[in-house]
């Protein structure tokens, strides 16, 4: 979303006119970020005559309290409220407050709302998303959200953040060339949904449990089917994603339900993209229809930073500003980010685009959400949380988390015998080579960072083991020449070497996505010749966001081992050393397929399709509909140990009960609509996972369904998932719980959910089980 704002802005800049714009700015309109204490409202000791308004007393009901402050506000102060930059009411005593934070893996210094230039300096960097959805481990997602909440609010009492975060990003990761895949759980529904809800719990819930209040409040974007930035000449402000119905409630909505239906989301951000004609910001069916209406958001629904703007600038939607700024509001947009919409409401309502009631029902959503984070209940201090502060950030225990993520998520992909992990007293020599080995730049911390408590990149990790020599081979990860002589030399004279190679923020970002899949400058041929030279074992580390295709590195019995370890956070480079020297057992799986660079030389990155169209030789996306050949599938993974699994208990034939006067007791039927007493099934399946190698370890336990072939549906699902930790030859029944309607349905062509009747095929690794559903 607004990244790219910043980044556009920070080259505006450049101008002397520009700067002294926004120094008159600032002073003008200081930003919470830089206070020393927090903003708030309703500060009844500081000024005792705030006590007679409604709005400020608490013990009235949210709703009483939004409707007093609405009516008190005059039709222009009203307008400073729709938009990022808050203005306030200071004779009401409402401060300036900024909406725009981001916690995508922890405190940003994205956006105007957060900063580390007061009394916190950093906070707990974890690893970009992408490297945690790979942990498949739903309470590392929400422990780490409870994290980023309490330095959140720790950093909001001496006024260096706000209370409204506009993460997590639960788009499908599409496509391998998208810039910002590293910041989504994946390309599968599933995980990307059991992430977004235990995220975004980790973030709102209070100690207390209390629904009506937030302990700061999440945001799920960007809604919907986005998952293009800048590729080749289509820029994802004007580009208009063609979607079928099928697709869209199959693959891109999934999550955004789950965020609001589940985790309670208190906030959507709709996209810049248009989806079949309509830009997003501007769909009542998207917004007011199906947000607010069928999933009941409870929040306020937000702009990605400046997509109203663009409706009429870039996208030509509408005729003049105003019409955009009454378009967006009418479909339900609730806050701008930005300021477009506090340049023209008024001439909207003026003109009578757009009236005063939609202004005071976007309003109700913006205050009821700073109602429930008690932001008009006077000082922070004196109420939960406010005892929190500089001392509860960058703290040993999260710092430990961070290193635990990392490890956690780590996936091996290729392991030959006698290499990993290496034993520390038989390595007397390491050569340690690679642009990303050594990289002080932080490239581990990916997008959306703030700054890191601290950071340790490979090279500094692995030495706190054993002695190494060190090369870059590259001088940057998209080098023109490579130092082949200096780093084979290196290479020729270590016991061992690994090798840290991949992507960085100048390959794939928001707004640059990739064009073809192999690793860039010279990386391929400086992998080559390193492990032609070496004499030992040699690692190849992979860090990116997106997949590759390494077939060379696959099939080259010289690279005894290959890593991918994603954008691994502050502690990275400890968490890479963990698993190399086997203090950790990797136990990481891909998130997301790695295809052949064939693959997207015959897929249009703007064919927004899921399904293969054997028409025109379109393959399909992702493992659900993708059959071709892959370089590493979605949950690949493997462990220095070894696990087998057995059936327990499985049900072989479930009839669904239905009422006599359903149409398929008369008719036949391929499927049943997802909705009725038939619903009421679940099946229970019991797996037992036995660890029958040489060490202990976690291990993941992926739940896939292949339903039977009708409305085109996936090859295969993923149904459900479960860590487990297991000592050497201990063993663990796994339960999963698989509800009829919800876990083996599909989807039709016209959007709606069915259970298809006949064989399901379940799969825990190479365990097959079949369930026939009849009526």
């Amino acid at each position: 979303m607004s990244y790219s704002q910043q980044t556009r802005r920070n080259r505006a800049l450049s101008s002397v006119s520009t700067l002294l714009l926004s120094f008159l700015l600032c002073i003008s309109k200081p930003s919470n970020a830089q206070s020393s204490s927090p903003v708030f409202a309703c500060d009844v000791a500081g000024n005792p005559s705030l006590a007679g308004f409604g709005f400020c007393n608490t013990g009235l009901k949210a709703e009483a309290r939004v409707t007093d402050l609405i009516g008190r506000l005059t039709l222009e102060e009203k307008i400073g409220f729709l938009v990022s930059n808050a203005s306030g009411v200071s004779r009401l005593g409402i401060p300036y407050y900024n909406w725009w934070s981001e916690a995508l893996h922890g405190v940003s210094s994205v956006g105007r709302g957060s900063d580390f230039s007061g009394l916190v300096r950093g906070a707990t960097s974890f690893p970009q998303v992408i490297l945690t959805a790979a942990s498949f481990n739903i309470s590392l997602f929400q422990a780490i959200g409870k994290v980023v909440s309490t330095e959140a609010r720790a950093m909001h009492n001496v006024g260096q953040a706000g209370l409204t975060f506009w993460s997590p990003n639960v788009n499908i990761f599409r496509d391998p060339r998208w810039g910002r895949g590293q910041e989504t759980p994946g390309e599968d529904p599933t995980l990307t949904s059991k992430y977004a809800v235990a995220y975004v719990k980790g973030l709102q819930e209070t100690d207390g449990g209390d629904p009506n209040r937030l302990k700061v409040a999440a945001c799920c974007k960007h809604y919907t089917a986005y998952d293009l930035d800048e590729w080749k000449d289509v820029s994802r402000f004007t580009f208009n994603a063609v979607v079928n119905q099928q697709d869209m409630y199959d693959t891109f909505q999934p999550p955004f339900k789950s965020c609001v239906v589940d985790g309670n989301v208190a906030s959507v951000m709709c996209s810049y993209n248009k989806v079949n004609g309509k830009p997003t910001c501007a769909d009542p069916d998207l917004l007011s229809g199906v947000i607010r209406g069928q999933w009941k958001l409870n929040g306020y629904i937000v702009s990605d930073c400046d997509s109203v703007e663009f409706m009429y600038t870039r996208q030509h939607y509408t005729n003049t500003p105003e019409e955009a700024v009454a378009k967006s509001m009418l479909a339900g947009l609730d806050l701008n980010c930005d300021h477009y919409a506090g340049q023209h409401a008024m001439e909207a309502v003026k003109t009578g685009l757009v009236n005063e009631s939609a202004i005071d029902n976007a309003l109700s959503n913006n205050f009821a959400t700073l109602m429930r984070l008690g932001f008009f209940d006077g000082d922070p201090k004196n109420q939960p949380y406010g005892n929190l502060g500089p001392k509860d950030v960058c703290t040993a225990e999260n710092q430990e988390l961070a290193r635990e993520a990392a490890r956690q998520g780590i996936v091996l992909l290729k392991n030959s015998p006698g290499s990993l992990p290496f034993s520390p007293s038989a390595i007397k020599t390491l050569a340690v080579i690679g642009p990303n080995a050594h990289d002080v730049n932080q490239t581990m911390i990916g997008n959306y960072h703030g700054e890191p408590c601290k950071y340790t990149t490979p090279l500094q990790g692995l030495t706190q083991t054993v002695s190494a020599t060190y090369s870059p081979g590259c001088s940057k990860v998209a080098c023109t020449e490579a130092d082949i002589n200096s780093a084979t030399a290196l290479a020729a004279s270590a016991d061992a070497v690994v090798l840290v190679m991949g992507l960085d923020q100048t390959i794939e970002r928001e707004d640059l996505d990739r064009v073809n899949l192999n690793l860039p400058g010279k990386q391929q041929e400086l992998v080559t010749e390193v492990a032609r030279a070496a004499k030992g074992p040699v690692v190849l580390v992979i860090m990116s966001g997106g997949g590759f295709d390494i077939t060379f590195a696959k099939n080259d019995e010289k690279i005894t081992s290959i890593m991918w370890v994603g954008y691994p956070g502050e502690a990275g480079g400890l968490a890479i050393a963990d698993v190399i020297f086997g203090r950790h057992n990797p136990s990481g799986r891909l998130p997301m397929t790695w295809y052949p660079q064939t693959y997207v030389e015959k897929v249009p990155m703007s064919n927004m399709n899921m399904r293969p169209d054997e028409a025109n030789g379109y393959p399909g996306r992702t493992h659900r509909f993708y059959a071709g050949e892959t370089v590493y599938a979605f949950g690949d993974g493997i462990s220095y140990s070894k696990f087998s699994h057995r059936l327990v208990k499985a049900t072989r034939h479930l009839s669904l009960r239905l009422d006599e006067s359903h149409v398929c007791q008369s008719s036949e039927c391929q499927s049943l609509d997802a909705v009725g007493p038939h619903c009421e099934s679940v099946v229970e399946v019991h797996v037992e996972v036995s660890n029958v190698g040489d060490r202990e370890g976690s291990h993941t336990v992926l739940m896939f369904t292949s339903p039977p072939a009708v409305h085109r549906s996936p090859i295969k699902n993923l149904v459900g998932f479960e860590k487990v930790g297991l000592g050497k030859s201990e063993e663990v029944t796994v339960r999963f719980k698989v509800d009829v309607c919800k876990d083996l349905s599909v989807v039709d062509e016209t959007g709606k959910m069915k259970v298809a009747l006949g064989e399901h095929v379940l799969h825990v690794g190479s365990l097959k089980h079949s369930l026939t559903i009849s009526i």
